[in-house]
């Protein structure tokens, strides 16, 4: 399993995912959640302003990325 930092509280899905380069654009990212296609902590999400924040699993074509909290 993949780990992403943010430096924030939360970052919305549809941003993590071009964040974390599971997808290459705002509006692949709109497609692929509005299609029911990336599960976060295990059920399908669908809501493209979902807030992530560390400890959440998102799930995106066959890759699994948590959420950290930065360090630094």
């Amino acid at each position: 399993m993949e780990k992403i930092a943010i430096r924030t509280e939360f970052i919305k899905l549809d941003a993590f995912l071009k964040y974390a380069a599971l997808i290459g654009s705002g509006g692949e990212a709109k497609t692929v959640v509005g299609e029911g296609l990336v599960k976060v902590n295990g059920e399908v999400c669908t809501m493209r302003g979902k807030k992530l924040r560390p400890g959440d699993r998102v799930e995106f074509d066959g890759k699994t990325v948590l959420v950290c909290a930065d360090e630094n």
